[in-house]
């Protein structure tokens, strides 16, 4: 098969990937039936933005919860739950949405390189780099969400025992907290109560929370609820002691951060010092640096600075990252 054939290929691929993805990210007929046989089903009818209120919404959400085909497949390679991965990012993207994505910008990555003239034996290399884009964006968003929560845990830890105290149910001290406080602890807690609201066991959906929420204070949250509706005592005394362990932690987390700020620092200038040294001397003498890409002396070099380079930010990395 020749070059231009293949190039052809993989764009067609990747531009008819992305405009499926695309198509099914926009499209909204099949919401916007449900959204009506909802209006007609409970007494509530739809906000004046034209959306559906909370508790729509969340029945929307209960009904669209069936794994899809993407799903089961990867079920069968591994725990790989796509669906799961954007729930806990606070992604609007579904399982087959993502897998178009990461196709279309595999076609678009072997496209491009092709189109640059390298050898074709790499060329999948290209789009494999930009696979990963995707799964990475995933892992921040996920990350910067769990520690928003984590940080505003004790808040809504120490608003649920004042409701409490004050004589409001539990579900009600979980509406309030999605009232009061912002997002991600509002957005959570108040799933949690609408979910509640529609005959789900409270204990049923805070699992369901502890699973898109992967935070440790919140699974001993979880289970002292859990716990306090089966064998009983005081839930407020136990909120305000799990509140205390939420802020002695942080504080810990704030001293472990002053502590390891130089070795962090350490490790940002000792990798980031060979790349901008250089690139300092290839726009000084271009010749001087091609060496370790034309002498097969260099390129043993280069690979072997490369693995000394990793192997350093694993160990700082793991000299930094102090668990609490």
């Amino acid at each position: 098969m020749s070059p231009t054939l293949l190039i052809a290929l993989a764009v067609f691929i990747g531009v008819a990937a992305l405009v499926v993805a695309a198509a099914m990210f926009f499209r909204g007929d099949n919401e916007n039936k449900l959204e009506d046989r909802l209006t007609t089903l409970t007494t509530k009818g739809l906000t004046s933005g034209g959306r559906p209120d909370k508790e729509q919404q969340t029945l929307l959400d209960l009904m669209n919860q069936g794994p899809s085909i993407f799903d089961s497949l990867l079920g069968y390679f591994g725990q790989v739950d796509l669906k799961q991965m954007c729930e806990q990012a606070n992604v609007n993207l579904t399982s087959s949405q993502l897998l178009m994505m990461v196709g279309g910008l595999f076609a678009a990555g072997t496209a491009l390189a092709a189109v640059a003239k390298v050898n074709l034996l790499l060329c999948p290399l290209a789009g494999l780099v930009l696979c990963v884009l995707p799964f990475l964006y995933l892992r921040f968003k996920k990350s910067r969400r769990v520690k928003a929560f984590g940080e505003q845990l004790h808040d809504s830890l120490d608003l649920m025992s004042r409701a409490l105290r004050s004589g409001q149910s539990l579900g009600a001290a979980f509406d309030l907290v999605s009232q009061q406080l912002k997002d991600p602890v509002a957005t959570e807690f108040g799933r949690v109560f609408e979910t509640q609201n529609f005959g789900v066991p409270i204990e049923d959906a805070l699992q369901e929370m502890t699973r898109r929420v992967p935070n440790l204070d919140l699974k001993f949250f979880a289970t002292a609820v859990t716990l306090q509706r089966t064998t009983g005592g005081d839930l407020a005394e136990i909120l305000d002691k799990i509140g205390y362990l939420v802020r002695e932690r942080i504080k810990i987390w704030g001293q472990i951060a002053a502590l390891t700020g130089e070795g962090r620092l350490s490790g940002v200038v000792l990798l980031g010092l060979p790349v901008v040294l250089f690139l300092a001397v290839y726009r000084l003498n271009p010749d001087y640096c091609m060496v370790l890409f034309t002498d097969p002396m260099g390129k043993q070099l280069l690979g072997g600075a490369i693995v000394m380079q990793i192997f350093g930010a694993l160990v700082i990395r793991k000299i930094v990252n102090i668990k609490v």
